[in-house]
């Protein structure tokens, strides 16, 4: 076993000393501080530490890549700087201190829409396999479905939609669960409002287009009706009542005893919480998300839809070195919701490809760099994977030139699928596997853009690298002012 003790107490020197450390944790391949004055961190002497393979900071948190004996090494850093560590959603809620409004406003949606992606992605493999099912006309059957010809697969096809209608239809009952475990509220009553927006009672919301008017039901209370409109896969209205239900509740348990507040606070803040929610949010939340879809909608179907395609396709990993990435989930959904699918996604699936690719191009060129394979080769996989971070901050930012060589990269794919429109069923797998995600008859046009994700960030980064082009002094230590730009 490796004695890190030396290691240790250098981190602790250049990082500013224990007086520094807000709060510390680790997770699989890195050490994660929240720092009073991050200024403090002198990032090049600790990246020369043998242990450390790289920094980065993201999201107010200062990022040390230790690599897989990080447990290892926090254990030996914890006795010698005697700070305890803390859960990582204790690290989150201190690296706050260290964010502006901006970046606290999408970590908050990047906490609400986490926790239910991994539905999202398993509803839209099976709105793809059910594609294939019931909508691709086959050669050899004639030119029949494959359910036309088989109950099997007929049948199946029916089962598989009982889960993608849980997963889209109802979409509002997890984000009202999850702005409820996000706030620190009540989530079985985050739950029940989610299903207040759903109920089969309510004329579902894919109906109202073509119900005329008179026909709508309500609720009739003498005075005044109230429009009985279901909102099945709205995203907006979803948050905003979730947000009232969450704030009411805090705000209740302030003024109402404890000893009554089981009965009371519930009933006082769900209640309320549905009426508006069916009378003001729920109508102006559609309305919003009606507005931003059909904008983002018109955008990628207008004349100029290859620059929108183009400059998506090139500011999306700018976007997510400053967190403003997290509103497209929010985007997306509003475009499965209103178009059956979303053309954003597969932009920020090639997007993720061309980051991995810039990262193997500089696997390549170092190659022998034992040091950098262990934090690169991880990096390069998990981007491929979908998960950039670790490629962008651990490799393509700190050289520049291979991050500018996937951003071009980036754009020309997004330029291409725009063009060719290619749709996703909803989000899936950020990488190479989202090709699963997208609409059957866009697969071969995708399967080009994915080629173009790999190879023009991997020829760029050895381009420039060659003629030292954005290449100065070949690593750039990037801080937290500069990220922020």
């Amino acid at each position: 076993m490796a004695d890190y003790t030396q290691d240790a107490k250098q981190l602790l020197e250049d990082i500013g000393g224990p007086d520094n450390i807000s709060a510390v944790s680790h997770c699989a391949t890195r050490m994660r501080f929240v720092l009073n004055d991050p200024a403090k961190a002198d990032s090049k002497k600790i990246e020369d530490i043998p242990a450390v393979k790289g920094t980065f900071t993201q999201a107010g948190q200062y990022q040390v890549i230790i690599g897989n004996d990080v447990a290892t090494f926090y254990n030996v850093f914890s006795k010698i700087s005697g700070k305890e560590g803390v859960s990582k959603d204790e690290v989150k809620a201190a690296s706050k201190q260290n964010q502006n409004p901006v970046q606290r406003a999408m970590s908050v949606l990047a906490e609400i829409f986490t926790p239910i992606i991994p539905a999202i992605v398993v509803g839209g493999l099976i709105l793809g396999f059910r594609n294939i099912l019931e909508a691709v006309p086959m050669g050899w059957l004639d030119g029949q479905t494959i359910v036309e010809v088989s109950q099997f697969w007929s049948g199946v096809n029916s089962f598989l939609w009982l889960i993608g209608e849980a997963i889209f239809h109802f979409l509002p009952v997890g984000i009202t669960w999850s702005v409820a475990k996000k706030m620190g509220t009540t989530q079985i009553l985050g739950i029940v409002l989610g299903i207040t927006l759903v109920s089969p009672q309510l004329l579902n919301a894919y109906a109202v287009a073509g119900t005329a008017a008179a026909e709508i039901p309500v609720w009739d209370f003498g005075y005044f009706t109230i429009d009985m409109i279901g909102y099945q896969a709205q995203v907006i209205p979803a948050m905003l009542a979730g947000f009232l239900l969450a704030y009411l509740e805090l705000g209740l348990r302030k003024v109402i005893p404890q000893a009554i507040s089981m009965i009371f606070v519930p009933f006082f803040a769900l209640v309320p919480t549905v009426l508006v929610a069916h009378t003001v949010l729920g109508p102006i939340g559609w309305v919003i998300g009606n507005w931003v879809s059909s904008v983002v909608y018109a955008g990628l179907g207008s004349s100029f839809n290859w620059l929108f395609g183009a400059l998506f396709g090139f500011l999306y990993a700018p976007l997510v070195i400053t967190g403003l990435h997290h509103m497209t989930n929010a985007i997306d959904l509003q475009l499965i919701a209103d178009f059956d699918g979303t053309n954003l996604w597969p932009m920020i699936a090639l997007s993720n490809i061309a980051q991995g690719s810039a990262v193997l191009a500089i696997i390549f060129l170092h190659r022998g760099n034992e040091k950098e394979e262990q934090v690169s080769i991880p990096a390069m996989i998990s981007c491929y994977l979908g998960v950039t971070e670790p490629a962008m901050f651990g490799i393509n930012i700190k050289y520049i030139y291979p991050f500018v060589a996937a951003m071009i990269g980036s754009g020309i794919a997004g330029l291409v699928a725009t063009i060719f429109n290619v749709t996703a069923n909803s989000i899936g797998v950020g990488g190479l596997p989202g090709i699963l995600s997208i609409q059957n008859q866009y697969w071969v046009i995708f399967a080009i853009c994915m080629v173009i994700a790999i190879v023009v960030p991997f020829v760029l980064t050895v381009v420039f690298r060659k003629y030292n082009i954005l290449n100065k002094s070949d690593q750039v230590v990037v801080t937290e002012p500069e990220l922020g730009k």
